[in-house]
Order: C-alpha cells, then structure tokens, then sequence
C-alpha cells in the first residue's frame, strides 16, 4: 500500500461520518441541526465531490449560541487563572492526541498539501499551550504611584467575543484566535468559513471532550450574510475577531457598529519579497518559492510580489522559473504534493481569470498560466510566475490568493521601497540584502505590519501579528492579544493627604 492509499484509507472513516449525515452546530455544550433545518453542501476540492451537508446557522441559531455564551460567561471569566491553564493545556493535549485526523481531514477538506496540513494540528496545540501559560498573569496591570494618590491598572476579560475564521488553514487559524480569547476569560461563539467546516467541528468536540464548560465555547455553521452577520449585529457579543478579506472586513465594522463593538481584523496582502543583488541568492530563492508557493498560494502573508533588482534579474529569474516547473502538483494526501487543489470552484475560476488578465495587460507567462486538473478533475491550477509586469498591473496590485507570483524589476533602493509601497495592503514585507543598513532603512519604511529581513515567514507568538492600511486593525500574539479581548481598568486611590477642592459653601 502507497503512503497516498495508506492516508486516504486512514481518513475514510471521518470522511464517511460527514457524508453520512447533516454536520450541525454546537450550541450550549450539544449538537444540533439548526432552528431552520435548511443545509448547504460541502465538496472536497480534490474532485469536487460532494463531502456532506452542512447546517446552515440563522439569526435565530446565532442568538441561541450568543445567549449560552452570555449565560456562561460569569463563571468562566471568574475561575482562576490557573484554573483555565490546566484546562487549556487538557484541550492542547487533546489536539495532539488527533492530529492525525485533524491533518488529514483538513487536507482533504481544503486541499492543502498534508506535508502542510500535518503540522497544523501541532502548531494549534502551541497556540492553547502559549496562552494557556499566560492565563494566570492575563489580569495583571501596572502600579502607576503619584504625591498623593495610587493608581493602579488591572485587566478583565470584555466578554462574549465573536470569531470568524477563514478557509485557508482553518484548524490553525482558528486555535489562533480562540485560545487568547478563553485564556482572557472570554466566552466564544465561533463562525467557521462555509467552504471548510470539518475541522472546526472536530475542535469544538475535541474541547468539550476535554472538560471545556458547555456555553464557553459554541460553534455555528452557516453564510456570511446571513450567520455572520447576525453574529456581527448580535448585541451579546462585545468584540468581532476576524480573518479574511479585506471587503468583508469593512462589512464587519458597519455591522457592528450600532452595537460600538471592538473589531480586530487580519485582512488582505499583496506582499513584496525584495531580493537586492547583494542578497544571498540562494537563500533568497528558497524562500521565494516556498513563501508564494506553499499551502497552495491561499496564505494571507505569502510573498506574491517579486522585486528584483534589475542587475540581477534575469539569473535569478530563471532560476526561480526552473524551480517552479518542478514543483509537484497533486493529491493532497500524498506526501510527495507541494502543490494540491484550490479550496473551491468559484476561487478556482477567480485564480485562473487572472491568466487571461496578465496576457491582455502585457505580461508573460513564464510557467503555468492554465488548469492542470489530477485525473481529469478537481481544482488544481499549475503554479504560475507572470514577468515582464509592471506595478500597476491588476496582477501586481490585487490580491490573487493562489499559486501565482508576479516579478517586477527595480533599479535601486528607492525605487524597490516605493514599488512595495504602492497597493492599498500592508501586511508583511521580506527584505533580502547584506547590507545591515539598507535592511534596517528598509524595514523602517516599508507601509507593513511585519518585516522579515533575510528570512521567510518565522513565527514567533509572543510578536505582534498584523498588517496595516487595507490589510488589518489591531495585532495579535503574546500580550498583544489580551489588549484586544480585555478591557483594561485605572483605580485612584486616595492617601488622604491631598486638598479636596471645595465648592458650595458659600463666602
């Protein structure tokens, strides 16, 4: 048996259980199918077929599951900090003990490369097993003294908090904003994306199995514009954590704006990876390709833009094209994939418009630029590398989200700072050069959240996470996370030594 069939024997079991009946939500600690039994379906990207039916949530199941988190509330946000720690350390032990499933089913579900896939469950454990560790100290404030008073700062949790999470990465990505949440002592009501339901399911059960409260943690299916939105209005709910696009976000402030919610947003990208001549180039290539290429393009920091300084240009180019046509394209599930299929038909079809844009906007397609289906079906594009762009080409200034890198020359510093600067996003840049001073100079200038100098994407949870402009508000990780889902608190108190101003006494 091939580690291919071995996978694919392995998941079948999970996949049959969503195929053979409605996936619903979880509400108050149970199961349920939904106030409206209405259902939409869910396909695995591998070939479109169908993976199950899925409830689909309503303002009526939004309310039921903001109301157990309201209920729930109280008792969570007042158990002790260590207390949450055990607890959340039991659900990171919990996570480990099915990564192999979660990996899989995630593959399967998304289409991610399991290579990929297999660490995501790992890396959600790490995310429960940091915060958990700073949940005893979450409360913790500063001692502010003065001549006659002493001011202190102490942090409580803000409350019921609302999370939606996208589609690429879902497991990892979700863990990502619901362990701070809980270790703040926040309750959750968790929308997951619609075209990747399975693993948030399989979180949401792996923690109540646990010993996770019923109501600290509920889960609703459904739409955007319609679970999502309730969610968003639903005046239970004090905070909206958020990651997708960048339209989507703006929806979500309007829509909570009557209720003066807290937003924090992780949105689009349109990165720039500059690669100076000075560079070591070899090191540059790896993460060139690896950054643009892996989890199949649907990376909110991936490097999409190639600035490459003209000197240097057609060596490195070439040897990026050479790369690239070697890339594996195939079955998720085989471990030997780097490339697997896009989540979803209509982003399939967006991804493979952007083809037909680069030729009519007078940009070559080096490699790729064409659907390269596995067995006749499913959504797999062949990785693509656009040159001869300019930066005001569609293809360099809008987010394609897929496995498509656009290279654009530069002559100099300044022009390769004011190319990176150029589009509305501003999440992440990575900088490739010897010399300490022009990285320094560069990652002070650049209109990012986040620099990465001669290296791909580290992750590092204690550093602020976020982009700016068009690309997000706030910033998660480390302490940084708790600033969003706690309210911070002054207490003057008095020495009794100061002069209280005294009015109506008369003369």
């Amino acid at each position: 048996m091939s580690d291919l069939e071995q996978n694919l024997a392995d998941v079948g079991g999970t996949i049959e259980r969503f195929r053979g009946a409605t996936l619903g939500h979880v509400i108050d600690g149970e199961r349920t199918p939904g106030s409206s039994g209405e259902t939409f379906q869910n396909y695995t990207p591998i070939d479109n077929s169908d993976l199950g039916a899925v409830a689909s949530g309503n303002a009526e199941d939004i309310d039921a599951a903001c109301r157990a988190a309201e209920a729930a509330f109280p008792a969570w946000a007042s158990m002790a900090g260590d207390e949450r720690r055990t607890l959340l350390h039991s659900i990171a032990d919990a996570i480990e003990a099915n990564a192999r499933e979660i990996a899989l089913i995630e593959s399967y579900d998304t289409g991610q490369a399991l290579r990929f896939m297999s660490k995501a469950a790992i890396r959600g454990a790490e995310n429960f097993r940091f915060f958990a560790d700073m949940a005893p100290n979450a409360r913790d404030g500063l001692s502010l003294p003065a001549a006659d008073h002493l001011n202190y700062s102490l942090r409580q949790p803000i409350g019921p908090v609302g999370v939606i999470t996208p589609w690429n990465t879902p497991f990892m990505l979700s863990t990502w904003k619901i362990a701070p949440a809980l270790a703040a002592g926040c309750t959750v009501v968790h929308k997951p994306a619609e075209w990747s339901p399975c693993s948030a399911s399989l979180l949401v059960d792996i923690m109540h199995e646990a010993g996770l409260p019923a109501g600290v943690m509920n889960t609703v299916n459904g739409l955007g514009e319609t679970a999502g939105k309730a969610l968003t209005e639903h005046p239970a709910i004090k905070a909206v954590a958020f990651v997708g696009e960048s339209v989507t976000g703006s929806h979500i402030m309007k829509q909570g704006a009557d209720t003066l919610k807290r937003v924090h947003f992780e949105l689009g990208g349109k990165n720039p990876v500059i690669v100076f001549a000075d560079a070591d180039l070899e090191r540059a290539l790896d993460a060139v390709v690896f950054m643009i290429y892996s989890l199949n393009g649907e990376r909110c920091t991936s490097s999409s833009r190639l600035l490459i300084e003209a000197s240097i240009q057609d060596e490195f180019i070439e040897r990026v094209t050479e790369r690239v046509r070697h890339l594996v394209v195939g079955h998720p599930l085989d471990p030997a994939t780097e490339v697997g299929p896009l989540i979803h038909r209509r982003h399939y079809d967006k991804v493979c418009s952007y083809f037909e844009t680069a030729r009519q906007e007078g940009a070559t397609i080096a490699v790729g630029g064409e659907p390269q289906p596995l067995n006749g079906a499913g959504n797999f594009v062949a990785p693509t590398l656009f040159t001869g762009a300019r930066n005001d080409m569609k293809i360099a200034q809008e987010e394609i989200f897929g496995p498509v890198l656009t290279a654009i020359p530069f002559a100099d510093e300044a022009e390769a700072l004011a190319l990176a600067n150029d589009v509305k996003y501003g999440l992440a840049g990575y900088v490739w050069t010897s010399d300490t001073g022009r990285s320094i100079r560069m990652a002070r200038d650049l209109d990012v959240g986040m620099v990465w100098v001669n290296s791909e994407n580290n992750r590092h949870l204690p550093s602020p996470f976020g982009g700016m402009k068009s690309s997000g508000i706030g910033r998660d990780g480390g302490d940084y996370s708790f600033d969003f889902y706690m309210e911070t608190k002054n207490v003057c108190i008095a020495a009794d030594t100061h002069s209280v101003p005294k009015i109506g006494k008369g003369t």
